[in-house]
């Protein structure tokens, strides 16, 4: 089963930009995300077309399972 954490942060423009990590900590905490994000965004490292990010708003796990049928 392929999982990600996604994190969602708002732009200076006011609109969604999102990042994806593959294969994340099976034990991953609310805290830590939490403070993955707010060291993404103290760093100001990443810009989108809407400008910086300025702040987090919210953050998932998202998990898909994949069925080969051929090959």
């Amino acid at each position: 089963m392929d999982k990600s954490l996604e994190l969602i942060f708002k732009n200076q423009a006011g609109k969604n930009a999102r990042m994806s990590m593959q294969d994340p900590k099976d034990d991953l905490t609310a805290d830590q995300v939490q403070s993955l994000m707010d060291n993404i965004l103290e760093k100001n490292i990443f810009e989108t077309t809407g400008g910086d990010l300025v702040e987090a708003a919210g953050a998932r796990l998202i998990q898909k399972e994949v069925i080969d049928l051929l090959g």
